[in-house]
């Protein structure tokens, strides 16, 4: 058996994570915290990667790892062209394109920090990305909207849906490429990915307008009322977008992002609270009933992952409405690090191909 080592890098908003694993064994961890000083010193998040590296070497370093026996480096991606899923290389495209992303996001340091840590180990060691945000494998049939001028999009928890997919189908004996799945990401966004063969034909762009409110971001709204509220001269662009992105959902309606907290003020009589709390249930039950049309049914699997998984309530009253679907399993939280080194040990086995950024 071959014994690979593994760098994984995963730039958050406000910390950068960074592992070694052998394989996939985790040999060190470190969940690194920013200020909001030192990130506010960048004008741009790209500005950001050589105060992260310095930072990650350093953690490196003082961890005594050895950084000239690591195999490969492999970072979260970002918002990059649309391109199928899979793990890919580093290269000089991918680079640029992250210097010019489709827009600003904190994974975009991810590729071009395991880039350059890659560089300084040697020149045959492999920098390599997987399955990004931006991650598009979505059918010609699906992106067609109302409007020729604004497509349908794929924006989603790619990474952990792959992940969390590709463990149901090992836990089940069967190969990920062979099987018809939903997976229901709910965190901080929601999205919901029709899975079939191998690849996420249809999905919600959870990134800023589309599918269930959660607890951060508004969903899909009512078209007629938004472009209402973008011209009422209440609000300026980047005030509308935050209402979509970050200020909408359940905390417009209830001043908290907090799910524990919302259940408490249920518990306690909070009846405002009860009724948006079962519309985010409501309307995520709802997407994943369309998801079931899209596979025409045959569904093998239902998959609720991501960190509201972890809240018995909420994923009881969804089962709820959705246990006539398909077998339905729950995977709470995510380990995009497992996932990344994962991934990554697979591509140096040659299980997953290695593919090239264009």
């Amino acid at each position: 058996m071959s014994f690979y080592k593994i760098i994984v890098i995963n730039p958050g908003s406000t910390s950068t994570k960074v592992a070694v694993t052998l394989n996939t064994k985790l040999l060190f961890l470190k969940n690194i915290k920013h200020s909001l000083e030192e990130i506010s010193q960048f004008r741009k998040i790209a500005d950001q990667y050589e105060f992260r590296k310095k930072i990650i070497l350093d953690e490196l370093e003082d961890a005594d790892i050895n950084i000239s026996k690591v195999n490969a480096v492999i970072g979260r991606g970002g918002l990059l062209k649309p391109i199928e899923g899979g793990v890919y290389r580093v290269n000089e495209a991918m680079i640029r394109d992250i210097h010019n992303p489709m827009g600003e996001h904190v994974s975009n340091l991810g590729g071009i920090i395991a880039y350059e840590i890659a560089a300084m180990i040697g020149k045959d060691i492999p920098a390599f990305i997987s399955d990004p945000t931006c991650m598009d494998e979505l059918e010609d049939v699906a992106r067609i909207s109302g409007l020729p001028e604004i497509p349908r999009l794929s924006f989603l928890h790619a990474l952990n849906q792959k992940a969390t997919a590709r463990r149901f189908a090992k836990e089940n004996g069967k190969h990920y490429e062979e099987m018809n799945l939903i997976v229901v990401h709910m965190g901080g966004g929601i999205t919901v990915g029709a899975h079939k063969n191998g690849r996420i034909i249809d999905t919600n762009n959870g990134l800023n307008g589309d599918g269930p409110f959660s607890p951060e971001r508004a969903g899909g709204l009512p078209s007629g009322q938004l472009v209402e509220l973008c011209y009422s001269e209440k609000y300026t662009k980047t005030e509308v977008l935050h209402k979509l992105k970050g200020g909408g959902g359940m905390i417009a309606h209830l001043g908290t992002t907090d799910l524990i907290e919302v259940e408490d003020r249920i518990e306690k009589g909070d009846k405002k609270a009860e009724l948006i709390y079962e519309a985010m249930v409501y309307q995520t039950a709802k997407l994943i009933g369309g998801m079931s049309t899209v596979l025409k049914g045959k569904v093998e699997g239902i998959i609720l992952t991501g960190g509201i998984a972890f809240s018995e309530k909420f994923t009881t009253m969804l089962i709820e409405r959705i246990n006539h679907l398909g077998p339905i399993v729950i995977y709470p939280g995510e380990d995009e690090m497992l996932a990344l080194a994962m991934n990554c040990f697979m591509a140096l086995k040659g299980e997953l191909d290695v593919k090239e950024y264009i």
